[in-house]
């Protein structure tokens, strides 16, 4: 039986042997934590992050904080090994890498929680990022005690091309232009600049999130992507990255994501953002995109999250405002989409996705495009007529619409892929234009 036991569990491993010391190690912290907390032992170590005990409690203080320093660095000290020699291990990277992501942001919210006087929304995040925590170092000396693989010295890859890779995972384009909705509304809705903390916040959130969601959305679609000539040269669908590190990577950057929003701008946004995620790659991406046409039209719910997120960050609520700009960017994506997926029918064809043209014909997509385009006009519309923006957007929307509509009427018209992609380009200007107009017009 101990010849059983020693084969099923092994500390030959220098990993395990890491993992198990990091979860004793937090074992202490989460004693001394408790002790600190009881014995009000904090009020005899003041300073930080270390400090003179002017009493016999301070010690409980100083010994607690030795420990968060000594966890802390065997919490990074597994990450970085797990990236150097693990990086093909589906299960163990990107289990440690959410295990040092939970550790890491549980101080975040520990730390917000005493700079904000305790929201209780961040209490209850810290108590379940806690129990999360001991759930996944728990998983993680269990994988790491019972497949003690020798380390693998990968070939040497440069910094640039990785960082490159990373980058690419996250859809930098997709993300910059709803960080451009997320701020503009962020702007709008507090009427002016907000503080210089709120706005890099909410951007820092913002980017990891959408950065976070295009990773999970390209780990699920890597064999899709290797089928289509658009997306062939992605770091998983080429093989230049593991599926590993990829899923590891975007599940690091949507948690990092609601933490941020959670511990520094509020809770309205960072539920929001957190909506966004689950749609995007739950709905969208794992249901509709493969199911059925309608997988833009629905899909399209994901990107017009983002507005709500930069207007609950100004002003911590959902509203009518953030309602309308949410059905603006949702009636805005069947015409950007179909107008790309007349030019990349056959890639959709050949990866056996069902977008519009390639199930209903060109004919009928180009159709479909006029449509929407007229349904998104009127829905710009909607801020004025109910009194909630005033001429300068009212001007900009009725201009941008009629710009939309002409280049509408020229895909419906016009055969070839030129308009269509003309219209891809210009829905992307039109989206950033009529948010600024929207800014501007709530700045005023």
């Amino acid at each position: 039986m101990n010849n059983s036991l020693t084969r099923k569990f092994s500390l030959a491993s220098p990993f395990a042997r890491l993992v198990v010391a990091a979860m004793l190690v937090t074992l202490l912290v989460t004693i001394g934590g408790r002790l600190t907390t009881v014995t009000g032992a904090l009020a005899y170590c003041q300073g930080w992050p270390l400090c003179i005990p002017a009493h016999a409690l301070g010690w409980v203080a100083l010994g607690h904080r030795l420990a968060v320093l000594l966890a802390s660095a065997l919490m990074l000290w597994a990450f970085l090994v797990a990236w150097k020699f693990h990086r093909e291990e589906r299960v163990l990277l990107p289990l440690t890498t959410v295990v040092a992501t939970l550790y890491f942001g549980e101080a975040m919210i520990g730390g917000a929680q005493a700079a904000r006087d305790f929201p209780l929304h961040l209490v209850v995040l810290h108590g379940l990022t806690s129990v999360s925590l001991w759930i996944g170092l728990v998983a993680l000396a269990f994988v790491s005690l019972t497949r003690p693989h020798p380390p693998v010295n990968y070939p040497r890859v440069g910094f640039r091309q990785r960082f490159m890779d990373f980058l690419v995972l996250t859809k930098p384009v997709v993300v910059l232009l709803l960080l451009a909705t997320t701020i503009t509304a962020l702007i709008a809705g507090w009427g002016g600049w907000p503080p210089i903390s709120l706005t890099l916040f909410t951007l820092l959130g913002g980017a990891l999130a959408a950065g976070g969601a295009s990773a999970l959305n390209q780990f699920i679609d890597r064999d899709l992507d290797k089928n289509m000539q658009r997306t062939e040269k992605r770091p998983l669908a080429a093989g230049r990255m593991f599926p590993a590190e990829g899923l590891a990577f975007a599940l690091a950057l949507c948690l990092l994501s609601y933490y941020v929003l959670a511990a520094f701008v509020n809770f309205t946004a960072a539920v929001l953002s957190l909506a966004g995620i689950f749609y995007y790659v739950i709905i969208y991406s794992v249901w509709l995109k493969k199911a059925t046409v309608q997988n833009i039209v629905i899909g399209g719910g994901a990107g017009a999250i983002p507005p709500m997120v930069g207007w609950a960050a100004a002003t911590g609520r959902v509203d009518l405002v953030s309602i309308i700009l949410f059905l603006i960017v949702f009636m805005w994506t069947p015409p950007h989409f179909w107008a790309l997926a007349i030019v990349r029918k056959s890639d959709y064809a050949r990866a056996g996705v069902p977008m519009l043209p390639v199930v209903h014909g060109e004919a009928e997509t180009r159709r479909q495009i006029w449509l929407y385009t007229w349904a998104l006009v009127a829905v710009t519309l909607l801020l004025p007529a109910f009194n909630l923006t005033g001429t300068i957007y009212l001007v900009s929307a009725v201009v941008l619409g009629l710009w939309m509509i002409w280049g509408a009427w020229r895909v419906w018209k016009m055969e070839g892929n030129k308009p269509a992609w003309q219209m891809y380009r210009w829905t992307s200007m039109y989206l950033l234009f009529l948010f600024v107009a929207f800014m501007a017009d709530r700045m005023g």
